[in-house]
């Protein structure tokens, strides 16, 4: 049935948490059995998982310098390129959450083409089935039932350490990195895309921003990454689903995704560090329907302040005592007072953005590890990008692999561990912006189709 070449097909190295597990979930549906690392695996590790096609590293470069960069990617983009993967991908947020100070997509690029000498890089951020568009260079994302240009995104524009001022891809990146940018737009795409391509390229083109509408852009888009290998893509999970889409047009794989769900569970976990509107959504319904909302004051969690998690632990094991799921959050959105309190405390202080945030998700991750251990509840759900990647790293975890279905970009996983408490835990990595309203009680439900 396949022509594709027998080992991996892609490695990606993913700049947060959520994403990383997005493009992994890609691939295993697909019927690709891929794994994601929270770290450089072992050897012992790699050889757990024999047969995949599909190989990935967790991190979380989005909320780091461009001098964390400098230290942290050559060494990941030199395991990338040692994978022989045809496809080497740098997965970053279909909201293309970056800047030259914070996550810069461009500082990466640039430490990765010494490194890989990709013939041309592929940036594709949009990814139609997730409701992320790009036409004519221009970045849109959905928010509830509308679409918005990203500048003018209700969530984006606002962004608390990202807020985007410019849609248009290249010219947002362009701020990042000195690489020449090409336009591969959408009737580029429809009419004559390789010629289109070659053009490009001999105009000196290096960083090619790929827009995608449709099913037929992400096919066209999947056909000259494959015919292109080996090759260095920067983007969304759009990777991937454009390569899914061209190899099931060649019939190499199969014709659709596997969608069955894990089954419900009588209690679970939640934690959540995100303030997106889209999540304090999710947590009034959670709220409404069976589950006990927690707060952790963040500001004191900046501070170290210790009994701030012991007075969360109480409260957690109190709710599930009455029957009730306890979801432990930071804020309820980006108007909750809690952001100013934090912020103030972070100002005063003067304690960096990166490590206030770490210490807020450091104190979801030692507590959802807490209540694991004294409940042995097997179920759990952590939201918001940046603080999956915080949360999982205190979770004694060092792989995942793809479970149930949920919407795209957002499924439950199964968690990996040396240690027997907590291997074979069913997580769920969100982030802030993904998923519907009811969220919360679908991961309690078991995932799977809608």
């Amino acid at each position: 049935m396949s022509a594709l070449p027998e080992g991996l097909l892609v490695s990606w190295y993913g700049d947060d948490f959520t994403g990383s597990a997005a493009t992994m979930e890609v691939l295993e549906f697909a019927g690709l059995p891929s794994v994601l690392f929270l770290n450089q695996p072992t050897t012992e590790q790699l050889q757990r998982f024999p047969n995949i096609r599909g190989l990935g590293v967790a991190s979380t470069a989005r909320a780091h310098s461009p001098q964390w960069m400098d230290e942290h990617l050559p060494e990941q983009f030199e395991f990338l390129k040692s994978t022989g993967a045809p496809i080497c991908h740098y997965k970053i947020c279909s909201t293309l959450d970056s800047s030259p100070r914070s996550g810069s997509v461009g500082r990466a690029i640039d430490i990765a083409k010494p490194i890989m000498q990709s013939s041309w890089i592929p940036c594709q951020v949009a990814a139609p089935v997730m409701r992320r568009f790009q036409a004519f260079g221009n970045l849109f994302a959905a928010a509830g039932n509308d679409v918005y240009r990203l500048d003018r995104h209700p969530v984006m524009a606002r962004h608390p350490v990202t807020p985007m001022a410019e849609a248009d891809v290249a010219k947002h990146l362009s701020e990042q990195t000195d690489a020449s940018f090409g336009l591969l737009d959408v009737e580029h795409l429809h009419q004559g895309a390789d010629a289109h391509l070659q053009q490009l390229l001999q105009d000196g083109a290096e960083v090619i921003s790929c827009d995608a509408m449709s099913a037929q852009d992400i096919e066209t888009l999947g056909r000259l990454y494959w015919k292109s290998t080996p090759l260095f893509a920067v983007g969304s999970q759009g990777i991937e689903y454009s390569l899914v889409a061209y190899w099931r047009k060649q019939g190499w794989i199969p014709a659709s995704d596997r969608n069955h769900a894990a089954g419900p569970v009588d209690q679970m976990l939640a934690v959540s560090g995100s303030v997106s509107p889209v999540t304090a959504l999710q947590l009034d319904w959670a709220e409404q329907n069976g589950f006990a909302l927690i707060e952790l004051d963040a500001a004191r969690a900046v501070l170290g302040d210790e009994s701030v998690e012991s007075e969360v632990m109480r409260a957690s094991l109190d709710a599930l005592e009455q029957g009730l799921d306890p979801l432990i959050y930071s804020a309820r959105g980006p108007d909750d007072p809690a952001v100013e309190r934090m912020r103030t405390t972070v100002e005063r202080e003067q304690i960096s953005l990166d490590l206030a945030n770490s210490r807020i998700g450091a104190a979801l991750g030692r507590l959802l590890a807490n209540l694991i251990r004294a409940t042995g509840i097997r179920r759990a759900v952590i939201s918001g990008g940046d603080t999956s990647g915080y949360v999982s790293r205190e979770l004694d975890l060092y792989a995942f692999t793809a479970l149930a279905p949920t919407i795209p970009g957002a499924s439950l996983l199964e968690a990996h561990s040396e240690n027997p408490e907590l291997a074979g835990l069913q997580l769920a990595l969100k982030g802030g912006q993904m998923g519907s309203a009811d969220y919360f009680g679908w991961i309690k439900r078991g995932g799977g189709a809608a």
